[in-house]
């Protein structure tokens, strides 16, 4: 179809002034961006895109990141003119308070809004996970003839994403697995907040992309549309690498005094400037928020044309249930997030032993007893796969040719890692999970959480879990990484405290879906203790628990010593050296403060009863946030400093972190 320009620039300014005059109501957000960006989102969502506004969640709908996220109201007048279930009315509350249109897209406010942007680069790394889990999905469950997993992943990029590390790192990892039905359109209007980009990013970047693997194109006019048209074609036919396309475009597009300039980034243009903008590009003046019949009209197209590619793919997949009604059948489970029956019927059982093991490896013995009976779990580590434990035995690597694979490098790639697996996640149809060290945390802390953030469910491995891994010292020991992750809202962090815990611990993360869970492990061998549940219904899973009472004679505990992870061995030998003493104490450990905070009063006071004041909590790390269950009676045994090089064995005695140290604290509360 050939573009008649007249009619398509007014479409293409119907999308411009939806988005100045949603700012300018607002009295804030970004314009400059959607104003250039408009031409180039327009030719893809109209010519190219593959989506059914009237059913966001369709499988094989093609998905669109805008990574750009302070371009929001870009994002928000496509979804309202292509006829999504987003209101005129909430464009027009852009940014207010209970809106469907806060300030960047957040996933799950607003239908057709596939991930929550903002925070550059992320949008970048989720797009590259979202590739992945189509690739997977397609080499898994597509035969001849019935290509039921067929879309590509589109996303609008801009110089501040390219920036950002985090993209570097996706981008690295996209063209050395040569996703080629990953398509990015890079805003390269050249101007940040500061100013030009001049000022700080001056390399070739499509030399920099080719570096990675990627197909590369350039448009020198933001505003031609069979340009930008051509090169999305190209980039289709090219299905050995990623592709690219930098288009030249001008910020604040039409604004006669702030278009190409800083100043249009960030900030409403103002009354004046809206009506000399309005005037410049021929638009009427009055009545703001306007969509011509005709524009409305044309952009509406989208349901039917949704509609009939939906229908197409109904039908082709009602005759894959006639050819592989087995396969039909899983892919319909992982699709809706449903777990097999017996899933974890072959996790392993552990009987109480003092030698024990290091959870990190009941962990990968964990994820190798689920993976034959979950085939949508799949993930890894950043080039620690062998110290995290988290390869999949009997299936080889993800890699180019070889989509169907389940262990994914991610390489030394944290942050790339940990935005990959949040697209994966948003994707659906895979359960990824990726893996380092706990204090490496640190590296991907802005991707865990965005997960968070958006309540989605991946799961995130971290082992060597304190100094317990002793001779690589303080830069590899964490110490305040536990305080930081239980400090993001919705993040559930479990620290079991031995080989029971580490079964429950991953039951209760596969069956969680409201959320991210984080697991934090050890490097170094546990007991298996008696008294922990490897039930996450009634230890782990209620985030905290009676391990013993001792000894049990029917008057109650004097004094509770509360520990997690490796630390609830401390407490339960403590607990022996006061009944040595004559003093009955409880032991408590305590693998998650979220999921325990989370439980009626009246459990959480059975498990720590207030009348007992003297509590003693126990864990290798900062002693902040602790109070809340050690109350103003109590103490922590902890460590508000960093590590050292040394055997671990020999961390823990000179750090003060030591049985012995847990009942002098309990017996002095107890004196005083």
């Amino acid at each position: 179809m050939s573009f008649d320009h007249a009619f398509h620039q007014k479409a293409i300014n119907t999308i411009r002034f939806l988005a100045v005059d949603a700012v300018q109501k607002a009295n804030s957000g970004h314009p400059g961006a959607p104003m250039g960006a408009a031409p180039m989102a327009y030719v893809l969502w109209t010519r190219f895109l593959k989506h059914d506004p009237a059913h966001p969640d369709w499988p094989d709908r093609d998905r669109f990141v805008l990574s750009a996220g302070h371009a929001s109201m870009l994002l928000y007048s496509l979804l309202h003119l292509t006829g999504y279930d987003l209101p005129l009315s909430e464009l027009q509350r852009f940014r207010q308070w209970g809106s469907m249109t806060p300030g960047h897209p957040e996933y799950r406010h607003a239908p057709g809004v596939e991930t929550t942007t903002g925070p550059l680069g992320q949008g970048f790394a989720n797009g590259v996970g979202m590739a992945m889990a189509e690739a997977h999905l397609a080499a898994v469950f597509n035969r001849p003839g019935f290509e039921v997993i067929n879309h590509y992943t589109y996303a609008i990029v801009s110089d501040g994403d390219l920036m950002e590390g985090v993209a570097s790192e996706a981008a690295s990892l996209a063209g050395h697995l040569k996703l080629g039905k990953l398509i990015y359109l890079y805003d390269d209007n050249r101007i940040s907040i500061d100013g030009s980009t001049d000022l700080t990013f001056t390399e070739d970047r499509m030399a920099r992309f080719r570096a990675y693997g990627w197909h590369t194109q350039i448009v020198a006019d933001g505003n031609d549309l069979d340009a930008i048209e051509a090169a999305i074609r190209a980039a289709q036919a090219e299905t050995e690498r990623p592709s690219i396309i930098a288009v030249r475009t001008v910020i604040g597009y039409g604004s006669p005094n702030k278009a190409n300039t800083a100043a249009v980034h960030g900030e409403p243009l103002g009354p004046q400037e809206v009506l000399l903008t309005k005037q410049n590009l021929g638009w009427p003046t009055e009545p703001t928020f306007l969509i011509p019949d005709d524009v409305l009209a044309h952009f509406r197209r989208a349901r039917e044309e949704g509609a009939r590619r939906r229908a197409e793919w109904e039908a082709t997949f009602a005759a894959y249930v006639q050819a592989y009604p087995d396969l039909a059948a899983e892919l319909r489970r992982r699709l809706a997030g449903e777990l097999p029956p017996d899933w974890d019927a072959d996790l392993p059982r552990y009987q109480p032993s003092p030698k024990g093991d290091a959870t990190r490896n009941v962990s990968g013995a964990c994820i190798n007893a689920l993976a034959p009976r979950l085939p949508e779990l799949m993930g890894g580590s950043a080039d620690l796969a062998p110290s995290n434990k988290t390869l999949i035995k009997g299936t080889g690597d993800f890699a180019a040719g070889a989509y169907a694979h389940r262990n994914v490098r991610f390489g030394v790639r944290e942050h790339g890692m940990g935005g990959i697996v949040n697209g994966m996640m948003l994707h659906g149809g895979v359960r990824p999970y990726g893996a380092t060290f706990l204090v490496f945390s640190d590296y991907m802390r802005a991707a865990i959480r965005l997960s968070a953030l958006m309540e989605i469910a991946p799961i995130w491995i971290f082992t060597h879990d304190s100094i317990g891994l002793g001779e690589d010292g303080p830069t590899h020991q964490p110490v305040e990484h536990l305080a930081a992750l239980r400090a993001i809202p919705n993040l559930v962090v479990l620290r079991p405290a031995d080989a029971k815990e580490t079964v429950a611990a991953w039951r209760f993360a596969v069956r969680y879906r409201r959320g991210p869970v984080a697991l934090a492990l050890t490097r170094q061998s546990v007991p298996t203790l008696e008294g922990t549940s490897d039930d996450p219904d009634q230890g782990v899973g209620r985030g905290g628990y009676v391990v013993q009472d001792w000894p049990t004679d029917g008057a109650g505990p004097r004094a509770i010593l509360i520990g997690t992870g490796s630390e609830v061995q401390l407490a339960v030998a403590a607990a022996g050296m006061l009944a040595e003493r004559g003093v009955a104490a409880r032991v408590v450990s305590l693998p998650s403060w979220e999921l325990f905070d989370a439980q009626p009063l009246s459990y959480r006071q059975a498990v720590l009863p207030p009348e007992v004041t003297v509590r003693v909590a126990v864990e290798a790390g900062v002693t902040l946030g602790w109070e809340r269950y050690v109350g103003c009676h109590g103490a922590v045994v902890g460590l508000d400093r960093f590590g050292a090089s040394a055997p671990y064995q020999t961390l823990f005695k000179e750090f003060g972190l030591t049985a012995e140290a847990v009942a002098e604290k309990a017996l002095a509360l107890l004196s005083g």
